[in-house]
């Protein structure tokens, strides 16, 4: 799809969200608690929404791709437990360092890779996305690479608040380590306030009517852990306690 059908439909999508909001306000619907899929990560066109970056960019040596595996796609046995689907799915991946080029030692700190979907225009402004009507981020991921970096990940949320380089933020903690796919679902209310990197004293309600972006991020520099990193993504989504199992439930804890 062109950039310009891109843009077109999500001015659509927002012209449909408004409609649906002055009928909430009317009364004329219930708020729908289904699950919802945000983002899939199964073609390039969808990968090719979402940003990449890492401490390279500012004089740090480690690297970061966002890549379809087309592997994947052929591997039934990986794949059944996201339904076996003859689909490629993405995996975010590179080398984690802790140094940094020569010259900034002892000014810079290495260890950063990540990725979020990119900001998302329309004639009626940026698009974003509403889950006040669900209490879990559903993630579908495949973790792998060096163990060492099995658990320095982060999933990241920005929203259209009033302080812009806000960030929610919420540790990755994965039961599987078989290289298989597995559900992951965080209650939105476990997601702590950061800024700069740093965690906030004034910990507020998130606003999650309007979410402008989600990512993950792997922070070896925090953790010290370095090594190559590898974690597949099929899809990012919003659900209720009611269409998952409780033993599936994301413990209540943070960071």
């Amino acid at each position: 799809m062109s950039h310009l059908g891109q843009y077109l439909n999500r001015s659509a999508q927002v012209l449909r969200d408004n409609a649906a909001r002055m009928l909430l306000m009317r009364g004329a619907e219930i708020p729908s608690r289904v699950p919802r899929t945000l983002f899939t990560f199964n073609s390039q066109e969808e990968l090719n929404a979402f940003a990449t970056g890492c401490d390279a960019d500012i004089g740090g040596t480690s690297t970061v791709h966002l890549e379809l595996d087309q592997n994947i796609a052929k591997d039934k046995d990986n794949n059944a437990s996201i339904g076996g689907q003859a689909t490629p799915t993405g995996v975010f991946w590179g080398d984690m360092r802790l140094g940094v080029k020569h010259g900034l030692e002892g000014r810079l700190r290495g260890g950063y890779a990540g990725f979020r979907n990119k900001k998302r225009s329309s004639l009626f402004g940026e698009l974003t996305e509403d889950v006040s009507n669900h209490r879990y981020l559903a993630l579908r991921l495949r973790l792998g690479g060096d163990p060492s970096t099995h658990n320095s990940y982060f999933c990241n949320i920005q929203t259209d608040g009033p302080i812009s380089t806000d960030l929610w933020q919420h540790r990755l903690y994965f039961k599987r380590r078989d290289g298989t796919w597995e559900d992951i679902y965080i209650p939105f209310d476990n997601f702590v306030r950061t800024n700069s990197g740093e965690v906030s004293d004034a910990q507020i309600e998130m606003y999650r009517e309007k979410i402008r972006s989600i990512g993950i991020s792997l922070l070896g520099g925090n953790s010290g852990a370095a090594g190559r990193y590898e974690l597949g993504i099929d899809s990012i989504g919003v659900t209720n306690d009611e269409f998952i199992e409780p033993t599936a439930r994301g413990e209540p804890r943070r960071m």
